[in-house]
């Protein structure tokens, strides 16, 4: 999700750019970004499908269609030039941009189990009290019954939901 020598987000610098990419190339286009040595963010979450009565295991990105960069406008050109690119979105809002993004690279390394959610959630912001996800805020939702804590990326009005107790929640005001 992040490339080589890159433990975290915080080790990317440069200004933050959204590649909305061509259908089904965004893992293609982090090779090329790695390859020209740009700084990328590319959540990946595990699927599992059954066909031909197998089960196939794959890593999907999180968000379909969008892969996030940092670099200089030399970087943005670089991207651009990919060929599998539609357009390059510069972020106006930065450090906003790189918090949504911090909370949804720490799910992903302490293995929250994350699903897609297409659309800006509507509830409470509240914040996980208990560890593993300790700190992680986002808006909570009721779904078939159970409590979801939506990790929002308002720049492209996205989530990603992971189940949550409600007894490990507080609310924000």
């Amino acid at each position: 999700m992040l490339p080589p020598g890159a433990a975290s987000l915080a080790d990317l610098h440069g200004e933050w750019w959204v590649a909305h990419t061509k259908a089904r190339v965004e893992k293609a286009l982090a090779w090329n970004l790695l390859e020209r040595r740009v700084g990328y963010f590319l959540p990946l979450v595990e699927r599992v499908s059954f066909t031909g009565g197998r089960k196939r295991r794959s890593m999907l990105p999180l968000f379909s269609s969008y892969l996030f960069f940092c670099g200089t406008e030399e970087d943005r050109y670089t991207t651009m030039t990919t060929d599998r690119v539609c357009t390059v979105i510069k972020v106006a809002d930065q450090p906003k941009l790189v918090d949504e993004l911090g909370a949804i690279e720490s799910a992903l390394k302490s293995n929250a189990r994350l699903e897609p959610y297409p659309c800006p959630a509507v509830g409470r912001r509240c914040r996980i009290i208990s560890e593993p996800f300790k700190g992680l805020e986002g808006v909570v939702i009721r779904h078939c019954g159970k409590t979801r804590l939506v990790l929002q990326v308002s720049f492209i009005a996205q989530g990603a939901a992971m189940e949550v107790d409600a007894e490990q929640l507080e609310v924000i005001d």
